[in-house]
């Protein structure tokens, strides 16, 4: 494809994001002729969330949608510093997005400069502890298209001088996967995917925001010295590994499409293995397997690509499995940390740490640790983070799926 191709494709596709909240591209070409970029790239829209802002904001809004929309739907989560751990309070978020019919419809108390975003608009301010709260209702897709469900957000730090955008979809809408396909995932401050679970007639959407994360241009970064693995707030992805030993023996089983709805641990071992220590985690996940039945789900994930054989590999795993009477953790493995045709390489995990800990909820990753050592402070302090991120809603089941 040619030079002239590629441009036109770009223009195309940058044109698409501004239509959509996103991207705004004439300031995107004003930030290339400043000296000081503004944080997230420019945001087409995001400046009216500044049109009719209350004086008084709280952690909870409810918006029109909430009684007159079809469908009822709670966003609800916390936000969260840039390292996904440390709360962050006093951040404002503005929301808006379409009605059942797939329009900004406004109404009289929609203000005129505001009526593109419409009547389904409002605002929520983190309280201490990070929480904030949106009750509304489901939005439509835009009518004759095909961009799915979304809620657009614009995000306002205390301490940086201009909002930046984030836009949420739902994990169940059949339109996300050929928008994803085309457009790719940003996961702008936390995943872009809202996953619904069910109480009664609600529909309720549990998400972080994650500050600055895969945000442009954010003026901090997580000082780490060693990194390996997603960020805490991104989608843990998916993959299938060879299920030497345990409940998927002999599959291909991928760990979070089929146990992806409660918690799940997956520890990652590369090139360095020390069999003393991964002994001890394994039979700590299995005790922890056993307390928590369902709600846990934990896997060993063994990529040493030094003299790599498939059918070692797995009596290897077989051996350990057996040797510790293993009856939930699974035990599977992968040719290397960098292997394609099994998909752990979108994991990213670095090959040479002695182990990399990801801890997901609702196939979103809420937690991770590296080259972390099987002592009795981090048993508890696994077994603590386990216990403190159940949530109010955590037994709700899930739609289905399409």
């Amino acid at each position: 494809m040619g030079i002239k191709a590629n441009f036109i494709l770009l223009a195309v596709f940058t044109t698409l994001l501004s239509c959509n909240g996103q991207t705004d591209t004439k300031t995107a070409k004003q930030n290339l002729n400043t000296t000081k970029a503004i944080v997230g790239g420019g945001c087409d829209g995001c400046e009216i969330m500044y049109v009719g802002m209350p004086e008084k904001i709280l952690a909870e809004h409810t918006s029109a949608g909430w009684t007159e929309g079809k469908q009822k739907l709670i966003l609800t989560g916390k936000v969260f510093q840039l390292d996904g751990r440390t709360p962050a309070s006093e951040v404002i978020i503005y929301y808006w997005h379409t009605d059942d019919k797939g329009l900004y419809s406004s109404n009289n108390q929609t203000p005129k400069k505001a009526k593109e975003h419409g009547k389904l608009r409002g605002w929520v301010k983190s309280d201490k502890n990070g929480n904030y709260t949106i009750k509304t209702s489901r939005p439509a897709a835009y009518p004759n298209d095909n961009i799915p469900q979304h809620i657009h957000l614009s995000i306002k730090e205390p301490d940086i001088a201009n909002e930046y955008f984030a836009d949420l979809y739902f994990d169940d809408d059949p339109l996300y996967l050929n928008h994803k396909k085309r457009y790719g995932k940003l996961d702008r401050a936390g995943t872009e995917l809202l996953r619904i679970v069910l109480d009664g007639n609600i529909q309720i959407a549990e998400h972080n925001i994650v500050l600055g994360l895969n945000i442009p241009d954010y003026p901090t970064i997580n000082k780490v010295d060693i990194q390996s693995g997603l960020n805490i707030g991104e989608d843990q992805p998916s993959f299938m590994p060879f299920h030497a030993f345990g409940p998927d023996k002999g599959t291909r089983t991928c760990p979070v499409c089929k146990y992806g709805r409660f918690h799940g641990i997956v520890y990652f071992v590369g090139n360095n293995p020390n069999w003393a220590d991964i002994k001890k985690w394994l039979t700590f996940l299995e005790q922890e397997s056993v307390t928590r039945s369902k709600y846990l789900k934990a896997y060993f994930v063994y990529g040493n690509e030094k003299n790599y054989n498939k059918d070692q590999r797995q009596k290897e795993l077989e051996n350990i499995g057996l040797e510790l009477n293993l009856k939930n953790v699974a035990l599977t493995f992968v040719p290397s940390m960098t292997d394609t045709e099994t998909e752990v390489n979108l994991n990213k995990i670095n090959p040479s740490v002695e182990n990399t800990f990801v801890i997901y909820r609702h196939r979103t990753i809420i937690d991770k640790f590296i080259d972390i050592k099987p002592t009795a402070d981090n048993f508890r302090l696994i077994a603590t983070i386990l216990d403190k991120t159940k949530s109010e809603y955590f037994n709700l089941s899930e739609p289905k799926h399409y």
